[in-house]
């Protein structure tokens, strides 16, 4: 299967690619949140780039426990000028992370060609409409309140994203460019993402490229008794685990340490 985004081309199976992740936020859980720093943000995508990142994710809103709400006026204004610039000077396709009509609609003005969206179009359906209107990529995460799930949670996910798949497809975005995110940390225990990783595998029976967020997260962190900025190892080795499970695209902090060990893990798979 192969995909256009931002005048790229990505062919989903022989090789996984690497996102970086650009936190144009205070409050980041992982202690990267640049706030309203732009050229600190930008200059940090293109050091990603440089890095090896195919691709980047620019974020205006923290979404950790606890985190604190913003309105989508002020999202827009951390990510608008970082998306534009990033989209100009970085010879990747840029992503927009968020779950907001608004914010993605000025996203994809200021040149993102692909929307991240955490919430898989359950917050904001037109989303779908808005990606197929301008030829972006979408991305559909699962997510939900809580962490209680009726039956096998594998199931549940898949479920979940079977439907905002056939949603996105419906809406007029190409099959090639709708790519599915088992949601690592969003609805879900420390045991239950394990359990996500485990069985990743399984997702491949939708048909659909597959994204995977482990960066620093809590539940590495909880494996090692460390703080979030000493979870690289952790990190890494979840990576290779997700790549050798059939990952396509791997989202990161820690761009040039996660590009060699995805090159060692494509090269084992």
């Amino acid at each position: 299967m192969i995909a256009e985004i931002g005048g790229r081309r990505f062919e989903w199976g022989p090789r996984t690619y690497v996102m970086g992740i650009v936190n144009a936020t205070p409050d980041s859980f992982s202690g990267d949140g640049l706030g309203s720093n732009e050229e600190a943000a930008v200059e940090q995508g293109l050091r990603m780039v440089r890095e090896g990142a195919d691709m980047l994710d620019v974020g205006g809103e923290s979404t950790r426990p606890g985190h604190i709400q913003i309105t989508p006026a002020e999202e827009v204004a951390r990510t608008e000028n970082i998306v534009r610039r990033l989209s100009h000077e970085a010879a990747v396709p840029v992503s927009i992370d968020t779950y907001k009509l608004e914010v993605a609609e000025a996203a994809v003005a200021a040149g993102a060609t692909m929307v991240n969206d955490i919430w898989g179009l359950t917050r904001s359906p037109a989303i779908a409409d808005l990606a197929a209107t301008h030829g972006c990529a979408l991305v559909v995460m699962h997510n939900q309140d809580g962490t209680e799930y009726s039956g096998d949670l594998i199931d549940e996910v898949k479920r979940f994203l079977r439907e905002a798949v056939a949603r996105a497809v419906a809406a007029g975005v190409p099959r090639e460019r709708v790519i599915i995110d088992p949601g690592i940390g969003f609805g879900k225990t420390a045991d239950q993402n394990w359990v996500v990783m485990r069985r990743l595998r399984e997702l491949r029976e939708l048909g659909q490229p597959i994204l995977i967020g482990t960066s620093r997260k809590s539940f590495i962190g909880k494996v090692l008794d460390l703080p979030v900025t000493e979870r690289v190892e952790g990190t890494a080795a979840t990576v290779v685990a997700a790549v050798l499970r059939g990952a396509d695209i791997v989202r990161v902090h820690d761009v040039l340490q996660m590009t060699r060990a995805v090159r060692v893990a494509d090269r084992m798979r």
